[in-house]
């Protein structure tokens, strides 16, 4: 699969934050992404998380849902309750798959939502449009 980012897009400039609380999940995500050449940033839970966004303002971000203390709902809250990330995309990396889960995933903000185990076209094909439809 041929997944393009339009000419034009500096990809080296962008940052990405990957939020999961399994390494083993973060490293795959890292490794699926590492042909664009993304700046990628990395969070074990979600308080890393939004102390990161809040410091380095990234382009995009993959959040898992289930971690321990403040999980991906609400960091999902904050981000769009805050009008400096409130248009960031965010797509949710989940083994939570119910129809619940993925309808309030979107009722919060999620601009999409990829259910695990990732399936690496599909994760590439999601990133590459989230990157494009932030081109002017």
């Amino acid at each position: 699969m041929n997944v393009q980012i339009k000419p034009g897009i500096d990809v080296a400039k962008l940052k990405v934050l990957v939020v999961d609380d399994v390494p083993l999940n973060v490293l795959l995500v890292k490794k699926m992404l590492s042909q664009f050449g993304f700046q990628i940033l990395t969070a074990e839970n979600g308080k890393v998380a939004l102390d990161l966004i809040a410091k380095e303002n990234p382009d995009l971000m993959l959040l898992d849902l289930m971690m321990p203390g403040i999980d991906g709902f609400e960091v999902l809250r904050r981000v769009r309750a805050d009008e400096k990330t409130a248009k960031m995309p965010v797509v949710i990396l989940s083994a939570l798959n119910s129809e619940a889960d993925v309808v309030k995933g979107f009722q919060l903000g999620a601009n999409d939502y990829i259910n695990k185990p990732i399936i690496m076209e599909k994760l590439l094909a999601c990133v590459a449009m989230q990157i494009n439809l932030l081109a002017p």
